[in-house]
């Protein structure tokens, strides 16, 4: 892993390229486990407007390689629990995959004070990044390895 990735929180102005971000990932790696039309509905969620907004509601962060945003990463609290959070939000532009970023992004995250406080951490995680966050140790919710009728697997870690 590179020291060469800078880690910070997100700034609103970061809007645009962090929505292009997610998009060109959502279009170009997403797109191998889900369809077309899926894909759409979740690029309409990801402009920068709805990127501001999920931001006010989470602490969110971004990855940055020679001021380029390469990754970003949320986590906020669990329906508004004090002691349970979930990870949102996690999206490494598809040149950098496999380089180290998506597990900055955890680690960055799991130092938040979110994580910290919390007993249990849950992630709606996408059949494309199901494997990284087991890697990362996170186990399948109640033990179901199926996808939910959001077409999500639902993971969690204890701490």
């Amino acid at each position: 892993m590179s020291d060469k990735y800078i880690v910070r929180r997100f700034h609103n102005s970061d809007a645009n390229e962090v929505s292009e971000l997610i998009i060109k990932t959502l279009k170009t790696t997403n797109i191998k486990d889900y369809s077309k039309e899926y894909i759409e509905n979740d690029v309409k969620i990801f402009t920068p407007e709805g990127v501001v907004e999920r931001a006010s509601w989470t602490h969110f962060y971004v990855i940055e390689d020679n001021d380029i945003i390469v990754g970003c990463g949320a986590i906020g609290s669990y329906w508004g629990k004090e002691d349970e959070s979930s990870l949102f939000n996690i999206f490494v532009l598809p040149e950098y995959q496999g380089k180290g970023v998506g597990r900055k992004i955890i680690e960055a995250l799991e130092k938040d004070e979110y994580f910290l406080r919390a007993k249990r951490v849950e992630i709606p995680a996408s059949i494309t990044a199901c494997e990284f966050y087991k890697k990362m140790g996170y186990k399948y919710k109640n033990g179901i390895d199926v996808v939910d009728e959001e077409q999500l697997f639902r993971l969690e870690k204890f701490r």
